[in-house]
């Protein structure tokens, strides 16, 4: 699987905003690996939908932050990509923990990864033949049949 994301904010009491891409590889997809959903992944601001934030509203007002969710595509849709606004940050705010929601994503996905491989292939071929018991039951009849047909009866 391979993430990619891009946080860019524009100069004034604009929002950061987050792009990422999640491809799986090839061999993820063969596996049939499902999606995995992070309901907590990393925090919304209020009032999401704008792009700004002004002094004392919202996040920087002391408003509850939510939550927006992170997931991996599964094996039928094989990429994923989405646009998320953060909360605003002043000058030097780190985004630590995007990386961390990203990093807890992997792991997951890691998990639910190894156990599709550890889900062994399988090719059973078998086949059932009369018992002896039943061949030695008919076989006086059979034989005495065939004998019969042979000499004309």
């Amino acid at each position: 699987m391979k993430i990619q994301w891009e946080i860019t904010k524009r100069r004034g009491y604009h929002r950061p905003v987050l792009k990422y891409s999640i491809e799986l590889e090839p061999f993820e997809i063969e596996l049939a690996v499902p999606q995995v959903v992070l309901a907590k992944g990393i925090v919304t601001p209020p009032s999401a939908w704008r792009s700004y934030c002004h002094p004392g509203q919202d996040e920087r007002g002391g408003a509850p932050l939510g939550w927006h969710r992170l997931m991996t595509p599964s094996h039928v849709r094989k990429s994923f990509e989405d646009t998320l606004t953060l909360p605003w940050r002043g000058p030097g705010g780190g985004f630590s923990d995007v990386a961390d929601a990203f990093v807890r994503l992997r792991r997951d996905f890691e998990l639910v990864l190894t156990a599709a491989y550890d889900s062994a292939p399988l090719d059973i071929i078998s086949e059932l033949e009369l018992t002896d018991t039943t061949r030695k039951h008919i076989a006086s009849g059979v034989v005495s049949a065939r004998f019969l047909a042979a000499v004309g009866f």
